[in-house]
């Protein structure tokens, strides 16, 4: 059930670079809407012009505490997408609209995802949070990451930002999905846990920025 935690973990105490961090998010997120409010407006209108359906898509993954929660993007699927095939994405898929391309290449698919920055259920920087039907394979060591906020972007993110791709070398994308790809993630996300500040946060936005750019 969403909301609901679904296992005894129990979140460690609220320190002071909680509170800078959580600080950081909530003015960094809240400028970057208003500034960006003309790009949302503008992506939503190529969305309804391009394919039927909602401008937004909505998914349970799972976030701080093990809680359930619905992240937000902009849609880059066939409304009927998850029913059409499996949660991950492979190379060209069929199920990815034409302005979906290009929002998933250059990350703006991401942008709603402010939104869960501001609401708490996210933070700009973190784990990149995973659909349950993939967190039931993580061991107790590789749970850690659930101490704290999943982000928008993280050193997996920047590694495997052409995933897509990778996957669609692969005569079994799921199998390397989840006993390759996503174990090097969740080991680079504690890797995160075991490093976050501010500062580390600040370098994984540019990384992230400059490798968008590119």
């Amino acid at each position: 059930m969403e909301g609901k935690a679904v296992s005894s973990y129990s979140p460690q105490g609220f320190s002071l670079n909680d509170f800078i961090k959580r600080l950081f998010d909530i003015l960094m997120s809240l400028i970057g809407v208003i500034i960006l409010s003309p790009v949302f407006l503008v992506i939503s209108l190529m969305i309804k012009f391009d394919s039927k359906g909602p401008v937004f898509f909505k998914q349970v993954r799972v976030g701080k505490g093990e809680r359930n929660f619905k992240i937000l993007k902009f849609r880059t699927m066939v409304t009927d997408a998850e029913k059409r095939g499996a949660q991950i994405t492979v190379g060209r898929d069929s199920r990815i609209t034409r302005v979906g391309h290009f929002l998933r290449k250059s990350k703006l698919d991401e942008i709603p995802q402010l939104l869960n920055v501001l609401k708490g259920d996210m933070s700009l920087v973190g784990p990149r949070p995973e659909v349950p039907k993939y967190t039931k394979y993580y061991d107790s060591n590789q749970k850690r990451i659930f101490e704290i906020r999943p982000g928008i972007t993280d050193f997996a993110s920047i590694k495997y930002r052409d995933e897509n791709e990778i996957l669609a070398q692969s005569k079994n994308p799921e199998e390397t999905y989840i006993e390759e790809i996503m174990v090097d993630k969740l080991n680079l996300n504690l890797q995160y846990l075991s490093e976050r500040s501010l500062i580390t946060d600040i370098k994984i936005i540019f990384m992230t920025l400059l490798k968008i750019v590119k």
